[in-house]
């Protein structure tokens, strides 16, 4: 039977309720999941969400989740400088775990959760919520490229335009030691790139700056800027740009030997000729997913259905390790290799 038609079997919980709460909404509206539990540090947080998810159950804290029974599934939405020590402690206690991005903030960490999925032995399935693959827009991009469409790809460049200054300069951003605008946000263009190609980078290249959050409360770089270099040639330019004058938006463009993709201010278009005279093909496809949670159905579906999801963890491992490249190689000024897990 499949994930969709089966009855509840399956208790979530969420700790975290800012972008959580849409993650508690996926859950509580799936019908394999039979209770949903919350947790934030705010209890009047916790209290108004509770209101607004059907059927939703209040914890008193982490620890309660960790060790009630009936939740099979770990939801984390927190502060970035959280997530590693939830997510260890939630495997830990052998719970499936959805994770917002990043999922940690050093190699460290990052072996650490590694060793502990691994130990699992494909029981546990760990994912994050990599939101930009539930696009319609690039799932159709990404079937044209299985299908030869692009001919050779070449080069692909993405920008994550932040454009909400005052969530690192006043908000609790400013407060994480070592704060990557990367792993924060860029990685949403990482990992499109990434999933889009099905390849790996082997070395980057990096540089940063902190112009345009200059004498605020914000130590660390407002803009970085990235090239990824693949085998084979490939090339894929990357930046996150924080203080840009600019709405919240992220810009792609894929070039190949036979097609050209440009999502942008403008919206997404095609270019198939190099005829001057032909126009491009403009795309209506949604550049943005529905909801911030969902990719949640898919993840519930690989538990019930016990589908293999090892190429889906180890593609958010592999968006780590190239965040945290980047942040090496602008910190050093140097070309840096990508080391994987």
């Amino acid at each position: 039977m499949s994930a969709s038609m089966t009855a509840p079997v399956l208790g979530a919980a969420v700790i975290g309720l800012g972008v959580g709460e849409q993650h508690a909404h996926a859950y509580a509206a799936h019908p394999a999941v039979g209770a949903v539990w919350l947790y934030d540090q705010n209890q009047e947080q916790t209290q108004a969400v509770a209101q607004r998810v059907a059927g939703a159950r209040i914890a008193r804290s982490f620890d309660e989740l960790l060790r009630n029974p009936q939740v099979q599934i770990l939801s984390i939405a927190s502060f970035d400088d959280d997530h590693y020590e939830q997510v260890v402690a939630a495997l830990t206690a052998g719970k499936h775990v959805f994770v917002e991005k990043p999922l940690c903030r050093s190699f460290a960490e990052l072996k650490r959760i590694h060793a502990l999925w691994s130990a699992a032995g494909g029981r546990l399935r760990l994912g994050s919520n990599l939101i930009l693959r539930a696009a319609p827009l690039y799932r159709w991009v990404k079937a044209q490229l299985a299908l030869g469409a692009f001919g050779e790809l070449y080069a692909v460049d993405g920008d994550y335009l932040y454009g909400r200054i005052h969530k690192v300069t006043e908000g609790w951003r400013r407060e994480v030691e070592n704060y990557s605008v990367i792993q924060g946000g860029g990685i949403h263009l990482l990992d499109l790139m990434l999933w889009l190609t099905g390849r790996r980078p082997a070395t980057v290249t990096a540089a940063g700056n902190r112009i345009s959050t200059a004498g605020s409360a914000f130590r660390y770089n407002d803009y970085c800027a990235a090239t990824l270099h693949f085998d084979g040639g490939l090339i894929a330019r990357l930046s996150a740009n924080y203080g840009c004058v600019h709405r919240h938006q992220h810009v792609l463009r894929m070039f190949g030997t036979s097609a050209t993709l440009i999502y942008d201010d403008a919206g997404a278009r095609l270019h198939e000729t190099r005829d001057p005279a032909q126009a491009a093909r403009r795309l209506e496809q949604s550049p943005l997913p529905a909801a911030k949670g969902d990719l949640i159905p898919g993840f519930i579906a690989s538990i019930i259905d016990n589908t293999d999801y090892t190429a889906e963890t180890q593609s958010v491992f592999d968006g780590i390790c190239v965040a945290l490249a980047c942040d090496r190689a602008s910190g050093s000024g140097k070309m840096e290799a990508v080391e994987y897990v």
